[in-house]
């Protein structure tokens, strides 16, 4: 039976479907009735796919969840609605029409009170993203994302302006929780981020709760549960209880009974995800469109983040050992000059040099000693963790204490004395000093260094066969 004349007339995939609605307001599977040739194409090209046939159930071909909950809108409540949505590497723009049954065929309601609706689906997709049909928006929501879009600028902190950001989103959605899970996935790092701010916390017990062994775990896992596309929307948890158990369970641990997640990419590279849960469900498309623009404007503010910290990194950060760099040391002491920060009221400074490593690379090359200068690197960030660890150059370490007390210091060097004995190839000529009250840091430093000098000395007294100049006597 022809339920539409002309269908093939139409651009992009076109499809009839039906649905039936129970007496009690529920819905039957969707039917596929009718496609125009472009969409019986791409039906049949999967070659496990079977063959089609009016009637057929639309889930012999796709499981997207987002999609089943605008068809049954636009047929149940007989309005017009539309999405733009990106799923499996395209961008979708769908039209969902209702229409009236064929001539001859009666929707009902039948002896039982079950009648049947009709809706004409049409969608174009494209590889790249329409600026046009992101701004089909309804004014309610154009006025929620330019308020979410101050959030996000009004302030320097980055952190700060996603916490406010997030607690915007949940007034608007009238969400119970409103978050934002940040991904990295070349560090393999995560964040989660509330309208409190950044909580430790609460990442690692997702991650527990989801029986994962890291938070990037659940990344995988939330991509999974989203099978291709960008949004997950579920004003109940049954789809969630038959996709991914385990996540239905860390779901209503929680109490949460609904929820939005939304995938956040950028040049189709993951950053994050963002969600809204226990939200009005009345209000669910609307929220859908928030949450949907709220996470393209998202995708460039997290990815020019990462892109800045990464670039920061770079210039702080010693390429080798992975502790600061001399830069940043000499930054940090020179605003502790100027005034422009104070200095705290305690600082142990510690000098360490690395014994022999001139021999280590002359005798067993450079890659040897790069790897004692690792190793030596390790043991520092270990002893001092509380502190900052710096290479200032060649062999030689500093490390500036903060607010520290002379018991502490003397337990963090005693402690890297202890660590470099128990390995085969690191040794520390160590000087340290104690500031309080008025003290010139630079003096400090320089006095550290010469104690260090009278501990590199006893060291080669003791070891002659260690010392570079009577090596090569």
């Amino acid at each position: 039976m022809e339920y539409l004349k002309g269908i093939d007339s139409f651009s992009g995939l076109v499809s009839i479907y039906s649905f039936d609605i129970m007496p009690d307001g529920s819905f039957g599977e969707i039917r596929i009735m009718q496609v125009n040739n472009a969409n019986h194409n791409v039906l049949v090209s999967n070659p496990d796919a079977p063959e089609f046939y009016p009637g057929i159930p639309w889930r012999a071909y796709y499981s997207e969840v987002n999609h089943e909950q605008f068809c049954y809108r636009c047929g149940s409540e007989n309005i017009p609605l539309y999405s733009y949505v990106n799923a499996h590497g395209y961008w979708l723009k769908c039209f969902y029409l209702p229409i009236s049954p064929p001539e001859g065929i009666d929707a009902g309601p039948d002896k039982d009170g079950k009648r049947t609706a009709y809706v004409l689906f049409i969608m174009n997709r494209s590889k790249e993203i329409d600026s046009t049909a992101m701004s089909m928006r309804s004014s309610d929501v154009s006025e929620a994302v330019i308020n979410i879009s101050i959030k996000l600028h009004e302030t320097q902190d980055f952190i700060k302006s996603l916490a406010d950001t997030m607690g915007e989103l949940r007034k608007l959605c009238g969400s119970r929780l409103c978050s934002l899970y940040m991904v990295d996935e070349k560090t393999q790092e995560c964040a989660f981020i509330n309208e409190s701010g950044i909580n430790e916390n609460y990442l690692m017990g997702i991650a527990k709760s989801m029986n994962c062994s890291t938070p990037f775990e659940v990344a995988n896992a939330w991509k999974k549960d989203l099978d291709g596309s960008d949004c997950l929307l579920l004003e109940d948890l049954s789809i969630v209880k038959e996709r991914d158990p385990v996540w239905y369970e860390s779901l209503t641990m929680h109490g949460i009974t609904s929820i939005i997640l939304y995938e956040i990419r950028f040049n189709r590279k993951l950053v994050g995800f963002i969600w809204a849960a226990d939200f009005d469900i009345s209000r669910m498309f609307e929220i859908k469109e928030i949450l949907g623009l709220t996470s393209f404007m998202l995708a460039a503010v997290i990815a020019n983040y990462q892109l800045i910290s990464k670039l920061e990194e770079k210039s702080s950060i010693d390429g080798l050992t992975k502790v600061y760099n001399r830069n940043t040391m000499n930054n940090r002491v020179d605003k502790y000059v100027s005034g422009a920060v104070k200095l705290p009221e305690t600082m142990g400074v510690v000098f360490a040099d690395l014994n022999g490593l001139k021999i280590i690379n002359d005798t067993e090359g450079h890659i040897a000693g790069d790897k004692v200068l690792s190793r030596a690197a390790a043991l520092l960030k270990i002893a001092y963790s509380d502190y900052d660890v710096y290479r200032a150059g060649g062999d030689e370490f500093i490390v500036l204490c903060s607010d520290i007390t002379q018991e502490k210091l003397d337990q963090c060097t005693a402690q890297l004395r202890a660590f470099a004995n128990s390995t085969s190839d690191v040794s520390f000529a160590v000087g340290t000093v104690f500031c309080t009250g008025k003290y010139d840091i630079r003096k400090a430093m320089h006095e550290a260094d010469e104690i260090m000098y009278v501990d590199k000395k006893e060291y080669y007294r003791k070891h002659p066969d260690k010392d570079r100049r009577r090596h090569y006597q």
